[in-house]
């Protein structure tokens, strides 16, 4: 009786296989023009990363093509080593002569590869441990923030936010005041959208501190002006002299009469688009947080009153929404934004996905240089 062959214990088709899988696992699924994009954004950003450090303006005086070319690329070399600590700076050196001496006797390059690859190792091993500690500080920030909108009758909130690196300088809020403390009968609703200049793990924790500050003055009997003076008094005390100054946005809603009181601490002007098609921007307010003041006065913020109307959309954003770059460095800017927000019959959720979705869409492969952050409000 003749044997059916079992495919599956066919050695080649299980190498086959096998092969398969550790390219998908390598690669995470993606294709070659999805890496190669990927590849060439991560170069252009690490170009940018290590040229910083090059001064370019004495390299250009060189008249000599070929002298400019090797003067950049030592300058480069420079700027790399000396990113490493001292023993590897050594490691480096000592894997670059060996790969380049040459002996009939001994082949000196592979010892040099096999120096790079150690030192390719111990680089790796400190790049995870970093990364798992910036998780873990990015799950501690995510408890900052909420993670869904309050149930306030008649609005509907979205937000998301979206870090350049694992943890971000943004902030974002949105919760109701206890009425007890406005001495209103309905609870007003607050809203916050802030940016700490800088980036990754010092603006995250100015943010962290800005978050406390905003959540302690809310739950006293402070008004929304009184809160935003209490907010500049403590980040001025803390912006490293105005290295880490904070940009903001901040409002008060009446749940009841929908009228909007509201101050711009140097922030992007908000987006309020009307039920009726008019632009609207909400610009009232005062320089960023935590300035230096050549006084001791207290900088005056003014407040501004809107009274928003059913059908009505507010779209509050950081800068890294319009100025996010694509591979051409173009940036998005607001034209594109005020046309994604023409969407009339759409709720704030997925008028959110809009934005964000048309913001991947222009920025492509482009490392993301900033954090990005929008809240959308609208009035049912």
């Amino acid at each position: 009786m003749p044997v059916t062959p079992n495919p599956t214990a066919d050695p080649s088709r299980k190498s086959g296989r096998s092969l398969r899988d550790f390219w998908n696992r390598v690669t995470d699924g993606l294709k070659v023009s999805e890496l190669w994009g990927e590849f060439k954004s991560e170069a252009k950003a690490t170009y940018g990363f290590y040229s910083k450090d090059v001064d370019w303006e004495a390299i250009g005086r060189e008249k000599s093509k070929f002298k400019r070319w090797l003067h950049s690329a030592w300058a480069l070399f420079q700027a790399l080593l000396m990113k490493l600590t001292p023993a590897r700076r050594v490691l480096l050196l000592a894997a670059v002569v060996l790969m380049i001496v040459r002996n009939d006797n001994f082949d000196y390059s592979f010892l040099g590869a096999v120096i790079l690859f150690l030192l390719l190792a111990l680089e790796l091993a400190d790049r995870v441990t970093m990364k798992r500690d910036l998780e873990i500080a990015s799950e501690i920030q995510k408890w900052l923030v909420p993670d869904r909108a309050p149930e306030v009758p008649g609005i509907d909130i979205a937000f998301a936010t979206r870090p350049q690196n694992t943890v971000a300088g943004d902030y974002y809020d949105a919760f109701l005041r206890p009425s007890s403390a406005t001495g209103e009968v309905a609870a007003p609703l607050l809203i916050a959208v802030a940016d700490v200049a800088g980036k990754s793990v010092p603006a995250a924790l100015l943010m962290a501190t800005f978050q406390a500050s905003l959540r302690a003055l809310s739950a006293t009997p402070a008004s929304l002006d009184e809160i935003v003076a209490g907010l500049e008094r403590y980040t001025r005390a803390h912006s490293l002299e105005g290295r880490r100054f904070t940009t903001a946005f901040l409002a008060e809603i009446n749940t009841e009469t929908r009228q909007l009181r509201y101050v711009n601490c140097g922030h992007n002007d908000p987006i309020l688009r009307r039920a009726a098609g008019q632009i609207e921007r909400l610009s009232t307010g005062g320089p960023p947080l935590g300035l230096p003041l050549f006084t001791e006065d207290e900088v005056p913020y003014q407040s501004g009153r809107t009274q928003l109307q059913p059908g009505d959309l507010l779209f509050i954003f950081t800068d890294g929404v319009v100025e996010a770059v694509n591979d051409k460095g173009e940036e998005y800017r607001e034209e594109r934004l005020l046309a994604c927000l023409a969407a009339p019959s759409l709720n704030a959720a997925e008028v959110l996905q809009r934005v964000m979705n048309d913001v991947n869409s222009f920025v492509g492969y482009a490392r993301q240089h900033d954090d990005i952050t929008a809240l959308v409000l609208r009035v049912a």
